[in-house]
């Protein structure tokens, strides 16, 4: 992939609310400890150009080695406090409340249709809107993970049987990264999930398209690519609203073809990666819980991918 096209992920370029806070005390403690650092430098620079002097050890001892770190410190600890105060609040009212489930190696995402109340559900590709605070409420389906997207939040973990709450509220639209933080297996490097913030009225547009079912086939070729997704057995883990209703062991399909990546940051999502990523998981992704379809025939290879593209 292009590194140009990889979002950027750094806590030192936040784009909400809580991350702010958290790159304000990052720049405070690198400041801070660049000081004292060349603090000390100079010290040393005027011990060793001097000629020696007689000194009181007891002086620096109790005034560097107790009395500096001990102020300084407490400093630290109370402003840091104060400053992440509202990392604690209170979820709002009017907050969307958003599930995300960690799998091995994925994530599942389900919202509540604000129209009909029911669920939509998507997965690793989390959309939020710009400027409203968003509760997310995190837990696991099997070991621990833990989700982390630096520019927009601190890292939460997420606990078999428990339900951990992060909540984010984006000020800039763009699209972040966010990653598993806690090792989790084979594939725990290749868990990303994608942040995509919009403008409000993008989101609910966007959220409005997730609720509807499976997009009927668009050309012939589609048409096969469907035959061939339920020839395949392809819902025997995963669902197609509309047109076939899976066990849910894998990630949801329904509007797969409107997601930027494939399994969960592995590979960009067209055509063309779709049938290498079908035919080749085990070679992308060792160990993922999908085996290869590389028995499949390159002309149903081909009309899946296409059918899959479409599901937008």
């Amino acid at each position: 992939m292009d590194d140009a096209s990889v979002p950027l992920s750094s806590v030192l370029a936040p784009a909400a609310i809580d991350a702010a806070s958290i790159a304000q005390i990052g720049w405070v403690l690198f400041g801070g400890g660049t000081l004292i650092f060349l603090l000390v430098m100079a010290l040393l620079w005027l011990a060793l150009r001097k000629p020696a002097q007689p000194v009181r050890p007891a002086l620096w001892i109790v005034g560097g080695g107790l009395v500096f770190p001990v102020v300084v410190l407490s400093v630290l600890l109370g402003w840091t406090t104060l400053r992440s105060a509202t990392f604690a609040q209170a979820t709002p009212s009017d907050a969307l409340v958003v599930s995300v489930t960690g799998h091995m190696w994925w994530w599942e995402i389900r919202y509540r249709d604000p129209a009909t109340g029911e669920e939509i559900v998507t997965a690793n590709e989390l959309h939020l809107p710009v400027g409203r605070t968003v509760h997310l409420g995190l837990t696991t389906a099997d070991v621990i993970h833990s989700l982390w997207v630096p520019q927009l939040g601190g890292k939460v973990d997420m606990m078999p049987g428990r339900v951990n709450r992060l909540l984010v509220n984006a000020t800039e639209p763009g699209t972040y990264r966010g990653q598993c933080a806690e090792y989790c297996g084979q594939q725990h490097a290749r868990m990303a999930l994608h942040v995509v913030a919009q403008a409000p009225d993008e989101f609910a547009a966007w959220l409005a398209r997730q609720a509807q079912a499976a997009a009927e086939p668009a050309d012939a070729l589609a048409v096969l690519g469907r035959e061939a997704f339920v020839a395949q057995r392809c819902a025997a883990c995963h669902t197609v609203r509309g047109v076939a209703e899976g066990l849910q062991l894998g990630p949801d399909l329904t509007h797969v073809g409107s997601r930027l990546y494939l399994g969960a940051g592995v590979l960009p999502n067209h055509p063309g990666t779709l049938m290498a990523w079908i035919s080749n998981v085990q070679d992308l992704k060792p160990g993922a819980r999908m085996p290869s379809f590389a028995h499949v025939g390159p002309a149903d290879l081909q009309a899946l991918a296409a059918y899959l593209a479409q599901l937008k």
